[in-house]
């Protein structure tokens, strides 16, 4: 690139004699006219005058000179190419690696703009991107990110876009079709969305590895809004339930099955858009990761005193507490038990090893300073919806241990996300109800033949799309097959 130095003129002695001689030209000239003139009745205001013009004159001449200015052009490396309103940016590939791509004339910090997230399909020939950019800088529309997903026949191409607040997503979609984009999909995403892929990916991994329920929710946040379901091997009465997959998994379209490696299959759907073999890798990558690592929950624990001065210890469970579980299940009475799992009591002891599994939920256990488990708290993934499961020992009810877990299990469901838990009980359950009406949330109230299903709204349209920040914020993911009996 041309320096700043090199490119000034060459300076020359002759040149300052000759500004020395206008000089002293220009002093004797006007020396001679101020002697004729001021002799005269009206030379002070004709001096006045003149240098006025002079002022004028001189004023002129700079603007002129620094607008039409013939210093030599800066080197192309210097220059930003432009076009079709346009300039470079940043994008991401699907593999990973920066490149340059479009990005609308849109500015980063204009006001009265709208976020979203857009996939279309082009042909893989050249200039098909360049017309999805062309039509987007038409519309004032700012590409954030770019990633390229190769298939065997065109590219899927998925952006974040920064867009006018004026600009409807019927509007958007109608301009990329025109443009050659074809089953295009466009939905509202918000600041978390514009950290990159890289970088999100490598997050995921990071919660995977720490904790073994993070799995099915990593997955959810890495391929975007879709349902998990995971498949058990075998079911909570003990049959084989025929669930398996390859270890390689299988993609079909909307739908991968991938093998769990705690038993079973994850099955992962998204009815709206189909799955990308890459997408298909970075699935399959994360459960690798999964199944090296092993079984692993985080060991963190809260020491807290009941009104009475006893203390109590709140903790992740696991299926490490499947003996202690059982045996809590042998102090509780059968009433307990008959209000907590809505079934045959004789069952209870089936459902433990399903409700301590990381897959389906996350389970809070609460041991006195013996350490004997006394109660469990479950929140439980059904589909898009999250179940709240409470089970105290008789002897430590009426304490306020189920208030605190309910409390810490729907501060965990806002923190994944949840736009609402709900809880499975019966009228005359009135510790339930006294629990869930004390969150001082909206509440909905359901009866069917005896049973009482309550539904907590935890948050608004704007809470809902936060991000989780923590190891023990989740997503919904696995619905659990025994949830309203």
């Amino acid at each position: 690139m041309t320096s700043a130095k090199s490119a000034r003129r060459p300076h020359h002695w002759r040149r300052d004699l000759i500004e020395l001689a206008a000089l002293f030209t220009a002093v004797a000239v006007a020396d001679a006219i101020a002697n004729l003139i001021g002799h005269q009745p009206d030379g002070p205001y004709l001096l006045m005058a003149s240098a006025v013009a002079l002022v004028a004159t001189a004023a002129f001449h700079t603007w002129w000179a620094r607008r039409h200015s013939h210093a030599p052009p800066s080197d192309e490396a210097d220059a930003v190419p432009v076009g079709a309103g346009a300039t470079v940016g940043t994008t991401t590939t699907a593999g990973g690696a920066e490149g340059t791509g479009e990005r609308g004339v849109a500015g980063a910090g204009e006001a009265g703009t709208t976020l979203w997230r857009m996939r279309t399909t082009v042909l893989d020939a050249p200039g098909s991107l360049a017309a999805l950019c062309t039509a987007l800088a038409g519309l004032r529309v700012d590409i954030l990110t770019l990633q390229t997903h190769p298939l065997a026949e065109g590219t899927v191409d998925e952006f974040l876009l920064r867009a006018p607040a004026t600009l409807q997503a019927q509007e958007l979609s109608r301009r990329i079709a025109a443009a050659g984009g074809a089953s295009t999909w466009i939905e509202r995403a918000d600041a978390h969305d514009l950290v990159d892929t890289p970088t999100r990916v490598l997050s995921l991994a990071t919660r995977t590895a720490l904790d073994a329920a993070e799995l099915p929710l990593a997955l959810r946040q890495l391929l975007g809004r879709c349902t998990i379901h995971s498949l058990p091997a075998v079911s909570v009465t003990g049959r084989a339930t025929g669930q398996s997959a390859p270890v390689e998994g299988v993609l079909e379209e909307t739908v991968m099955r991938l093998r769990d490696p705690s038993g079973g299959v994850i099955s992962v759907e998204r009815p709206y858009l189909p799955f990308t073999p890459t997408e298909f890798a970075r699935a399959r990558a994360l459960v690798e990761l999964d199944a090296r690592l092993g079984p692993r929950v985080p060991r963190s624990e809260d020491v807290l005193t009941l009104p009475e001065g006893n203390e109590i210890t709140v903790r992740r469970a696991d299926r490490g507490d499947l003996a202690a579980a059982r045996a809590m299940h042998d102090r509780c009475s059968q009433d307990t038990l008959g209000l907590r799992y809505h079934g045959p009591v004789a069952d209870a002891d089936r459902y433990l090893d399903h409700l301590l599994s990381p897959r389906f939920g996350r389970t809070l256990a609460v041991q006195t300073a013996s350490g004997r488990l006394v109660a469990l708290g479950h929140l439980l993934w059904d589909g898009d919806e999250t179940e709240v499961a409470l089970l105290v020992e008789d002897d430590w009810q009426r304490r306020g241990i189920g208030s605190e877990l309910l409390r810490r299990l729907v501060a965990l469901a806002e923190e994944a996300g949840c736009d609402s838990v709900y809880a499975v009980t019966q009228s005359r359950n009135t510790g339930m109800v006294a629990a869930m009406r004390a969150l001082e949330l909206p509440l909905d109230y359901q009866i069917e033949e005896g049973t009482l299903v309550i539904t907590a709204r935890l948050s608004s349209e704007e809470a809902a799309t936060v991000r989780p920040t923590s190891e023990e914020a989740a997503r919904p993911s696995a619905p659990t097959e025994w949830a309203r009996r």
